[in-house]
């Protein structure tokens, strides 16, 4: 085993090494073991608003370091290392620029990462990664254990935090609406639901693009806080209800298209299993169910992207939750009434897949079986979405 440097980190291949597979694999891990410190690097230049002040111009450090009220030193090393990683470059000696990467992580930007980028590298967020060992053991979630709740009743406790992951949420699904409106046919539907919707991005985007539809937002109080406002704003205050509920407890009634964005992978099978058979209970018989989320394929494949299994672990730590195969989406739907019609992956650089669900057979029949205390918004994981 190779022993560490002084700094902590993993010596890098010798001489020569990435050469052979043996040094390339080695400086692949090493590259890996100090993720850390590019994640940590990364956020720090977001939070200083690093990005807003280089801005479209070029800043010495010296400049920076004066605006920021920071130590002119440790801000050269600084803007040094974030030219190291891809988001600046350094056009002459102690001089940098935003590169395209660098430019995500400005707040002036229509769909900017940096609301998603702070939220997910929030150290009062994080803590619970420590405990990877106890919830691979245990299969289940880690939030509650460090953190003394459930991450909806955590972030209902602390309105500065809740207002940053409200934000995440909506960056994240307006960097995806777009795509969902253009490869699906709403316009074949009246009223088109958006279970869990949050602030109404997403449907904000889909009645937008398709102005013979109606919308219905439902979702939890809390989770509607920005709703009304955003809706107006849109221009589509006329067209679209607001609907406070629980898709524990039950779906409206009146759409013939339900949608579900990032709401299943936040919940086990038995919770996806009420959500779905509540929709079930309320859409007709001739309307459609569609879940957009992330689809894993049924193996990993040699050039996977990695990001959705780290956010698949996410999932089971944060929320008690999972990423699926198509099979497993497949599972669920048919256990609630529903059988998947068509898949369809939305082009890259969006994750999502866009899961299309008719009915089959009778709906179930009797009360929809209780589920958790509804706490907080219903949607959830800024990860995936960025």
């Amino acid at each position: 085993m190779r022993s560490r440097t002084k700094d902590g980190t993993l010596p890098r291949a010798g001489r020569g090494g990435a050469a052979t597979a043996e040094g390339a694999a080695r400086a692949e891990l090493t590259r890996l073991a100090n993720g850390q410190l590019a994640t940590q690097v990364l956020a720090t230049g977001a939070r200083l608003g690093v990005m807003d002040l280089i801005g479209d111009d070029t800043r010495t450090a010296e400049q920076v370091a004066r605006a920021l009220g920071t130590d002119p030193g440790a801000t050269l090393r600084l803007l040094r290392a974030l030219a190291a990683l891809g988001a600046l470059t350094e056009t002459a000696p102690a001089a940098f620029a935003l590169t395209e990467m660098g430019a995500q992580l400005r707040t002036d930007l229509p769909e900017s990462l940096h609301s998603v980028f702070r939220l997910v590298t929030n150290p009062g967020l994080v803590r619970h990664w420590e405990r990877l060992d106890e919830g691979i053991r245990t299969g289940g979630a880690t939030f509650a254990a460090t953190y003394g709740t459930d991450i909806f009743t955590y972030l209902r406790d602390r309105p500065d935090l809740s207002a940053e992951y409200n934000a995440a949420m909506g960056g994240g699904s307006r960097a995806v609406a777009a795509d969902v409106a253009a490869h699906y046919d709403f316009g074949r539907f009246a009223t088109v639901v958006d279970m869990g919707g949050g602030d109404g991005t997403l449907l904000s985007g889909v009645l937008r693009a398709h102005p013979g539809v109606r919308g219905v937002l439902c979702d939890t109080a809390d989770g509607l806080a920005q709703a009304r406002d955003r809706m107006a704003d849109a221009g589509l205050a006329g067209r679209c209800a607001l609907e406070p509920g629980d898709f524990f407890a039950a779906a409206p009634s009146g759409g013939d298209l339900y949608v579900l964005k990032s709401v299943l992978h936040d919940w086990d099978d038995e919770q996806c299993g009420v959500i779905l058979r509540n929709i079930r209970r309320a859409v007709p018989d001739d309307g459609r169910l569609l879940v957009v989320e992330t689809v894993l394929p049924s193996t990993v494949p040699p050039d996977a992207d990695e990001v959705p299994y780290l956010v698949d672990v996410n999932m089971l730590l944060t929320y008690g939750g999972r990423e699926r195969t198509r099979a497993e989406y497949e599972a669920l739907c048919r256990g609630a009434g529903f059988g998947i019609t068509s898949v369809t992956p939305l082009p890259a650089p969006d994750p999502y897949a866009l899961i299309e669900a008719a009915p089959v057979g009778p709906a179930p029949s009797g009360p929809a079986p209780s589920g958790p205390e509804p706490s907080g918004p219903a949607t959830a994981d800024p990860a995936s979405d960025a």
